[in-house]
This record gives structure tokens, C-alpha cells and sequence, in this order.
């Protein structure tokens, strides 16, 4: 059912959020890495290298999704935490609109671009067809993914984080079943893979409508909430096109660093990929209690209760920084064992190369936990412009790393990007959330307009 955050103990609301996004999160990542034992171990090292070289071009898209749809939601956040339901409403129907708009152009653009994107990152000749054929499917069903990411977000911005967490989960039990189906049974191959994903989300959009129409009443549109405004489309438009943007700048960044480490042939690949997903099991804990932070601070902020706002990022950073700390420890010490349970033990090559992976994003996961906290707590606020600036900051220095340091330090420069953009970007949010969060207060306590009302 739907929460306020507007009441309570800010580390305990906090947490409480974070915890069904983490449990999600880390089912999904599950079912990615399901996908990397059963493309290494049944299809072999040539089939995960083809999957794991989409993975930038695959973000690239999905990230624009998820980030548009988020900011979306953050406008619906702030009229359920001003309790101008009404709004909230009509704020859903835009973001259905919108969301839909660019569903379709992203999938005739994605699969259009497809192939000449994979050369143009120099993807080696012995994995192009497989990339061609898993990214194809992904980019056709994009649908499902931004379907499922506007109900996601909308239910977070009320509030909301345990349904999609049980249809997530219910949903990775599909992905699972119909890898084995698809790859084993029907012999699609990776192809079989991307569609096991599509099908999943498609699920899970499913059960959100579902769940939106029997339980969340002041979600289900009338007939006047589909009256558009154009100030309405130009407010959720200025939110969520930043953010969507925000996401595939640093996708850019991802892309170079992709085409880079394709350079270094089909060993590094492998190693990179297979690393990259432990990676982001890691990094999970991080960003949902950055997301957190985007629906607590959007509540607080329609409500106008800025010292709140202050105390909550505060709790935040000292839970976020204890948790990069335990990950950080266990991806240096334990990293080169959970790559070898993935690859098998007779790839120790591989499995060197991961190791070096993994300890050098685990040690500078405190850059990144920052980094959500202060991103999203911007975002929270309606804010852009210094996000995406950020953005912008993270694409130079991931590409600056990734055509540099890797021409000369081979592998470990390609380690590096990553860390490295994530310092950068994190300075001007930090410089940027203590500016904004000084000068933003609300007279006599007043409540705060997030704009003008409508005569």
C-alpha cells in the first residue's frame, strides 16, 4: 500500500524503502547471473563474451528508460507528499503518454542501429553475430522494459517499493525457467536469453497493472485525467528527459569503455563481463539507497519540510558509506572465488584478469555511494541541470580512461574508468547538494510551492 515519508524516523523510513529495492535488485541481478553461468558453462565463453559486449548498448537504452521514467515519477511524488491527489493522477497519465512516445522510438531506433553500432565499437568478428542476435531481441522488446519501469517508479513515488519487488522476483523465476526452455529446449541460443527477459518483463507489467487497479485507487485515471495540460507534459518533460539523458551520457561513457576493452580481444571481454556483473551485484545496496532517497526527498519536499530533508541525507550517507565498506571488503578478498563458481575453474586466465576488476571498484565504492545519495536527492528536489552536468563530467573521464590508460596499461586501465568518473562526478554533486540544501528553506514554515498553482 502506499506510505508517506513525511512521518517518522528518516533512517528507519530510509531503510525500510531500500530494503524491497535491494531485494529486487538483487533478484534481477540473479537472473543476469543465470544467464552468465548458463551462456559459460552450456554455450561457452564466446557466448558470454557476445552477451557481456552488449551490456554498454544495452544500458545505453535501458538506463535512458529507467532514468526518464524515474523523473516522471519524482513530479508524482511531489503531489502525493503535498496530498494533491487530484494531481497524482493526472501526473500518471502523462507519464503513460510520454513513456509511451518513447517506447516506440527507442525500439525503431535501437534495433535500427543495432549492427552498425556493434562494428563501430570494433566487436570481435568471432562474437558480432551473437551481440547482433541477443541485442536485436532486447531493443524490439524495449517496450516491456519502459512499461515496466513507469509502473515500478510511479508505485515507488507513492510510497510503494513491495509489489514490485514480489513481481520482480515472481518474474526472474520465468526468466530462469525460459532460459532453459529457450536455450536448452528450443536451441535459440543467446537469442532465447533476450527473450526470456522480454517475456519476464511483460509479466511483471502485467501484475503492476493488476495490482494499480485493485489496490491503488487514486492511480486509476477518470476520463478528465487524460485532459493533457501543456504545463503539465513541460514539467514531467523537464525532469524526466534530463535524467533519461543523464543516464545514457554516462551509457556513452560505458559504450567507449566497451569499444576499448573489445580491443584487447575476446579473453578480456570475457573477464571484463563476467566482472562487471559481480560488480553490480555490489553496487546494488548503493544505488537503492539512492533511489530511496529520489521518492523520500520528493515526498519531503512537496510536504515543505526541508530540515527533514537535511537529517535524512545525513542518515543516508552513514548507512550507504558502512554498507560500500562491507562490499568493498568482500570484492577484494573474495572476488577472485566468485568468478571462478561462474566460469569454471578452468579458466584462470580469465578469472585473473576479473579479480583485478573487482578490486579496484571495490575499493572506491564510497565515491559511488555519495554519488547516488547526492544525485538523487537533486532529483528529488526537481533539479537537473547539476546532475547532468555530472553526467557529462563521468562520460569524459570514463572515456579519457578507457582510450588513454588502456592503450597503456592494457586491462587495469579499463579497471580504472570506472572509479575514476565516479570521483570526478561525485565533487560537483557534493559542492552542489551543500548549496542548494543552505539556501532552501521555507519562510515562517510555510509550505513550499513546488510551483505556482493553477487560478
Amino acid at each position: 500500500m502506499v506510505a508517506s515519508l513525511t512521518k517518522g524516523t528518516p533512517a528507519r523510513l530510509i531503510i525500510g524503502f531500500a530494503l524491497p529495492l535491494l531485494i529486487g535488485n538483487l533478484f534481477q541481478q540473479f537472473y543476469l547471473l543465470a544467464d552468465t553461468v548458463i551462456l559459460g558453462r552450456i554455450l561457452g565463453v564466446h557466448a558470454l563474451a557476445a552477451v557481456g559486449s552488449t551490456g554498454s548498448l544495452n544500458f545505453f537504452i535501458i538506463g535512458f528508460v529507467q532514468g526518464m521514467t524515474a523523473g516522471f515519477s519524482i513530479i508524482t511524488a511531489q503531489h502525493f507528499g503535498a496530498r494533491r491527489y487530484d494531481e497524482v493522477r493526472a501526473s500518471f497519465c502523462v507519464t503513460i503518454v510520454l513513456s509511451a512516445v518513447a517506447g516506440l522510438i527507442l525500439a525503431v531506433a535501437g534495433v535500427t542501429l543495432a549492427d552498425p553500432l556493434l562494428h563501430l565499437l570494433t566487436t570481435p568478428d568471432e562474437i558480432i553475430a551473437d551481440a547482433s542476435r541477443y541485442i536485436r531481441v532486447i531493443y524490439a522488446g524495449i517496450g516491456s522494459a519502459v512499461l515496466f519501469n513507469l509502473l515500478a517508479n510511479t508505485l515507488l513515488a507513492l510510497g510503494d517499493s513491495r509489489p514490485p519487488l514480489f513481481f520482480l522476483i515472481l518474474s526472474n523465476v520465468l526468466s530462469i525457467t525460459l532460459d532453459f526452455v529457450f536455450i536448452l529446449g528450443f536451441s535459440w541460443g543467446v537469442a532465447g536469453a533476450a527473450w526470456a527477459t522480454v517475456v519476464a518483463q511483460l509479466t511483471s507489467s502485467s501484475l503492476c497493472i493488476l495490482y494499480i487497479r485493485r489496490r491503488i485507487p487514486i492511480l486509476v485515471p477518470r476520463r478528465q485525467d487524460w485532459r493533457l495540460a501543456r504545463d503539465d507534459l513541460y514539467r514531467s518533460l523537464r525532469v524526466g528527459l534530463p535524467m533519461g539523458f543523464q543516464a545514457s551520457i554516462i551509457a556513452i561513457g560505458s559504450i567507449i569503455l566497451q569499444w576499448a576493452v573489445n580491443s584487447l580481444g575476446a579473453v578480456s571481454v570475457a573477464a571484463f563481463s563476467v566482472a562487471r556483473t559481480l560488480d553490480l551485484v555490489g553496487i546494488l545496496p548503493l544505488s537503492s539507497f539512492g533511489l530511496a532517497m529520489a521518492t523520500y526527498v520528493g515526498q519531503n519536499y512537496g510536504a515543505g519540510d526541508i530540515p527533514r530533508i537535511r537529517l535524512g541525507v545525513m542518515h543516508c550517507c552513514a548507512m550507504s558509506l558502512t554498507c560500500s565498506i562491507c562490499i568493498g571488503m568482500i570484492n577484494i578478498f573474495g572476488g577472485h572465488g566468485l568468478v571462478l563458481l561462474f566460469i569454471g575453474s578452468d579458466k584462470e586466465e580469465v578469472a585473473d584478469l576479473a579479480r583485478i576488476f573487482l578490486s579496484v571498484s571495490g575499493s572506491t565504492y564510497w565515491a559511488l555511494a555519495l554519488l547516488f545519495i547526492f544525485r538523487f536527492t537533486l532529483q528529488g528536489l526537481g533539479q537537473s541541470l547539476v546532475p547532468t552536468v555530472a553526467g557529462f563530467l563521468e562520460l569524459i573521464m570514463r572515456a579519457l580512461a578507457a582510450i588513454v590508460l588502456t592503450r597503456h596499461l592494457g586491462f587495469f586501465g579499463a579497471c580504472i574508468a570506472s572509479p575514476l568518473a565516479w570521483i570526478g562526478a561525485c565533487i560537483p554533486l557534493w559542492l552542489a547538494y551543500r548549496h542548494t540544501i543552505k539556501n532552501l528553506k521555507t519562510p515562517d514554515g510555510a509550505d513550499r510551492k513546488i510551483y505556482p498553482e493553477k487560478p
